[in-house]
């Protein structure tokens, strides 16, 4: 047996639906850009969950706020083209929430990291103990494994429906 993976964008996309008896395989990722074409850019949304880790969906667009974590993240851009920059925070700037992304109240004061561009495909790390933003041109759809934190929208009731 064969498969045809497509992969789906902001303008074109086929909404999932799970079958009795059926392979999850067919539905990977199918419902993160309609969940984005219905979002505020840079809302977090939770798409799956596992105890206390996460995948959160976001509309990129625009520049985001300024964001930090007390552990390591991981974004993977499924459309657009991305900057993230980075800031090493100072010690007075870390966060005090034990996981998941937080905002940072200003601009981070630390040392410039550096930047990274990525398209479709590219993943990047948001390491811990810097602060980070992106900025997208374009709407653009980013999923971060991250851990459940104050960012964290849960919209279950909205995003898993029955048919």
């Amino acid at each position: 047996m064969s498969y045809k993976t497509m992969v789906g964008s902001l303008d074109s996309y086929e909404k999932g639906s799970i079958e009795l008896n059926d392979d999850l395989k067919h539905y990977a990722f199918s419902n993160i850009f309609e969940i984005c074409n219905s979002s505020s850019p840079y809302e977090r949304i939770m798409v799956a969950s596992n105890l206390e880790y996460c995948a959160e969906v976001t509309r990129a667009e625009g520049a985001s706020p300024w964001y930090t974590a007390p552990h390591d993240e991981f974004a993977i851009v499924m459309e657009g083209e991305i900057e993230f920059e980075f800031y090493q925070l100072e010690d007075d700037e870390k966060p005090a929430n034990e996981a998941g992304a937080v905002r940072l109240a200003a601009d981070p004061k630390g040392k410039r990291m550096g930047k990274v561009t990525a398209r479709r495909g590219h993943e990047v790390l948001l390491p811990q103990g810097s602060a980070y933003r992106l900025t997208s041109a374009n709407p653009g759809v980013v999923l971060f494994q991250t851990m459940a934190g104050p960012e964290s929208v849960e919209k279950w009731s909205e995003i898993c429906v029955l048919n």
